[in-house]
């Protein structure tokens, strides 16, 4: 057996051992292939070998398939001459310590985030925004965060609107202008995003990061399990939600370089939807904090039919590639074939195009990284077998880990709190009686005016209303100190938890 901080991935056709170099994980991967070739048994061959080496692993369960690593699987003759051709003799069935969670609070804990938190990047391609909703949007949140004021849910983000629509002619100096029609759009898309169960994701008390960062007693990583499985038929929900959580991990988590093993792996099932329809501006963001969130010892894998539903911007910073069988039915699948293809390093021993589609299931192209960082030539592998359950854990099973989860009762009930609804609708009575007092003060100024001459010399005194105008912005809440700062994907810097 190879060194203890290597993952096994399978077997040549020679019965050679095929390993990635765990150091080499927050290099990111990517794992390919059609329908029913074997993608999700090989995300979670991944995820328990990195959950025993005491690694922590996130990953959406898009058809319920992947709880069945928490339960010990059972031996077959398959997987007996599987294991017989890799000369793997020390195989012991067991399952991994999970956590699952659901956005819909069903099946998991809840997993929600403050509007605030998420951010106006984010929000606005959740919610389809154009330019100049984007632009609207962005500008509720530039009043909130100068202020430091928390917009906790979606009701608190629809008075906000509702406050800037009321007071856009004084705040168009500041913030330039904003229109009572394109407010009404957002309220509408507000609306629909509500009616279809986008609500839950926001509140709180919101998820702790941490929580998906443990090891068990015996020193193995937790794996983190959101069910997606209702989740998959709202994909803008689904794609904003895990961007919202690499982003928190992006600006959460303290730099730490190259290290033996990862802190936390992630995976990204069905990932074209990340990035359909998504803004160039938008891909950018995401390209730049898959550059950089490596140094913070997060490793992602990317799982999708096609490398080409990967931008290339973020496809060449992929350095572990298992490429399962596609076919190539129609001239554009034929195309898909040959980028795939072209996307490792060749081997003179395998027609790499031709392979591709000759791959039964559990069979796979693989290339990895040596620990220089280097890729390896490609090679046709006999994937492992996993050590867990092939398919769902039964529910009774399930509610069972779900009664001895040590989050038990930490998501379970929803706060709301005093926030951005009940202070606006506050401020906006105060600010009914400074409108009132200003407008009486400029009847007395125009009064004074005629019978006194004003001195012309210097800067002319600024009006009560030019007063109550700079200022209207600055008493919508109550202040928390600073101002929020944003990092890249919009997610707060330095919040504390």
């Amino acid at each position: 057996m190879a060194d203890q901080q290597q993952v096994l991935i399978g077997g040549n056709k020679a019965g050679s051992q095929i390993f990635m170099d765990a150091a080499m994980a927050n290099r990111h991967g990517l794992i390919t292939g059609a329908t029913g070739t074997g993608k999700t048994v090989t995300l979670q061959v991944l995820a328990e070998s990195f959950s025993r080496l005491g690694v922590p692993v996130f990953s959406a369960d898009v058809k319920g398939d992947l709880s069945g690593v928490a339960q010990a699987g059972k031996t077959h003759e398959k997987i007996s001459e599987r294991l017989q051709h890799m000369g793997v003799t020390d195989h012991p069935f067991e399952g991994c310590p999970v956590l699952f969670w659901d956005i819909f609070e069903k099946t998991g804990h809840a997993v929600r985030t403050t509007v605030s938190e998420m951010g106006p990047v984010l929000l606005a391609n959740l919610l389809a925004l154009n330019d100049t909703q984007s632009g609207i949007l962005h500008v509720a949140f530039s009043v909130a965060d100068d202020q430091g004021l928390l917009l906790l849910d979606l009701k608190d983000l629809s008075a906000m609107l509702n406050w800037l629509a009321e007071n856009r002619k004084e705040l168009a100096r500041e913030y330039g202008n904003i229109t009572s029609q394109s407010v009404s759009a957002i309220q509408r898309k507000l609306l629909v995003l509500k009616e279809s169960g986008g609500e839950s994701f926001f509140g709180e008390p919101g998820l702790n990061i941490e929580d998906l960062m443990h090891a068990d007693f015996s020193g193995r990583g937790v794996i983190s399990l959101l069910d997606a499985s209702s989740l998959y038929s709202n994909p803008k929900i689904y794609s904003t939600f895990l961007l919202w959580l690499l982003s928190e991990l992006m600006e959460d988590l303290p730099e730490r370089g190259d290290a033996p093993l990862p802190k936390l792996v992630f995976f990204f099932d069905e990932a074209h939807l990340l990035f359909n329809n998504a803004p160039k501006a938008l891909i950018d963001r995401i390209t730049q904090v898959v550059r950089l969130i490596r140094s913070k010892g997060v490793g992602i894998f990317f799982v999708s039919q096609y490398p080409n539903d990967i931008p290339d911007e973020v496809l060449g910073q992929l350095g572990c590639r298992i490429q399962h069988g596609l076919r190539a039915f129609t001239p554009k699948d034929q195309k898909a074939v040959k980028v795939a293809a072209q996307t490792f390093r060749q081997n003179p021993d395998i027609d790499t195009e031709t392979t591709i589609t000759e791959l039964g299931v559990g069979e796979a192209l693989v290339s990895t990284l040596d620990p220089k960082g280097r890729p390896t030539m490609v090679d046709w592998c006999l994937l492992a077998p996993p050590r867990s359950q092939i398919g769902p854990v039964a529910l009774e099973e399930k509610n069972r880990l779900m009664d001895r989860s040590p989050l038990k009762g930490r998501y379970d009930t929803s706060v709301d709190r005093e926030s951005a609804y009940e202070l606006l609708a506050k401020r906006e009575e105060e600010l009914r009686h400074k409108r009132q007092d200003a407008a009486a003060e400029l009847e007395r100024e125009k009064a004074a005016a005629k019978t006194e001459k004003r001195k012309s010399s210097g800067r002319q005194r600024q009006s009560v209303g030019e007063a109550l105008i700079k200022s209207v912005a600055r008493t919508i809440g109550s202040q928390l100190g600073r101002s929020i700062v944003r990092g890249i994907l919009g997610s707060i810097i330095g919040k504390k938890r």
